[in-house]
């Protein structure tokens, strides 16, 4: 005789069962699919883009060096003409205010610094971690690839500047900024104004004639790459700990709609 059996009830889900957690919005995961969309997050292609764009910049200094023994190119001295011709006193105003926000105190201490504090106070200690680490190695690439080829700077420049002149280390701290909050903050508003900032600071760089062109996108490709590289390797904790706090607004979110929308219980 046989024991009856008890009817058959849902299977248990297992991983695969869950639904996809890459398409439902990030509001709205729970636990588990949060967890499955840390464990999906791509590393590869940050690691190639920015290990590319890296070799890139260090080749295009090498070139110069090799091929025109770090004078400027034809397209350097065509733009350096163009802009000079372009100067007038606003202009001036706004490229030396873009000086002082992209280096010295400000831009090396005073930025990076106030922005890894903000971060530590939303609860973003990754990203924190994360922001303070591109720019310094940032910072430490740009110094190295300077003494390396110790290209000279133009001659009428406006302002004062170290010893070296490419890559540029005003338009890869903003690419790095750039880049680095793009990724904390992954909102397309975010990464348009950093591709805006880039831009008028090697703009700012070439105006105020410390810089030549080819010394502006060697440093953008520089301090993208770095930021690139860093974010394949913090990629997982980054996205664990931007998902909790998408989880935690949303909870609080939810709090404050019952609160204030649906009427207490008994009345």
């Amino acid at each position: 005789m046989t024991e009856p059996t008890e009817p058959d009830g849902p299977a248990a889900p297992d991983d695969a069962a869950l639904p996809d957690a890459t398409a439902a919005p990030a509001d709205d995961l729970s636990p588990p699919q949060r967890t499955v969309r840390v464990r999906r997050m791509g590393r590869r292609v940050p690691l190639i883009a920015g290990g590319i764009a890296v070799v890139l910049g260090a080749l295009l200094g090498l070139v110069i060096a090799v091929r025109a023994g770090g004078l400027p190119l034809g397209i350097d001295e065509e733009w350096s003409v163009e802009l000079i011709e372009t100067r007038s006193a606003w202009a001036d105003a706004f490229a030396l205010f873009m000086n002082m926000l992209g280096g010295g105190i400000v831009g090396v201490i005073v930025i990076p610094v106030a922005i890894t504090i903000a971060l530590i106070a939303l609860r973003r200690p990754w990203a924190a971690f994360y922001f303070a680490l591109a720019s310094a190695a940032s910072a430490l690439v740009v110094q190295v690839l300077k003494e390396w080829y110790g290209r000279p700077r133009p001659e009428d420049m406006m302002v004062t500047s170290d010893f070296g002149s490419f890559p540029s280390g005003h338009v890869a701290n903003a690419a790095t900024i750039a880049v680095a909050l793009g990724v904390i903050f992954p909102r397309v508003w975010v990464w348009v104004a950093g591709a805006i900032y880039t831009v008028l600071m090697a703009i700012s760089r070439t105006y105020l004639g410390v810089h030549w062109l080819t010394d502006t996108i060697g440093g953008a490709l520089v301090g993208a790459g770095v930021a690139l590289v860093l974010w394949a390797a913090l990629a997982v904790p980054l996205e664990r700990e931007r998902l909790a706090r998408l989880a935690r607004i949303s909870e609080r979110n939810a709090a404050f709609a019952q609160a204030h929308v649906t009427p207490p219980a008994g009345r």
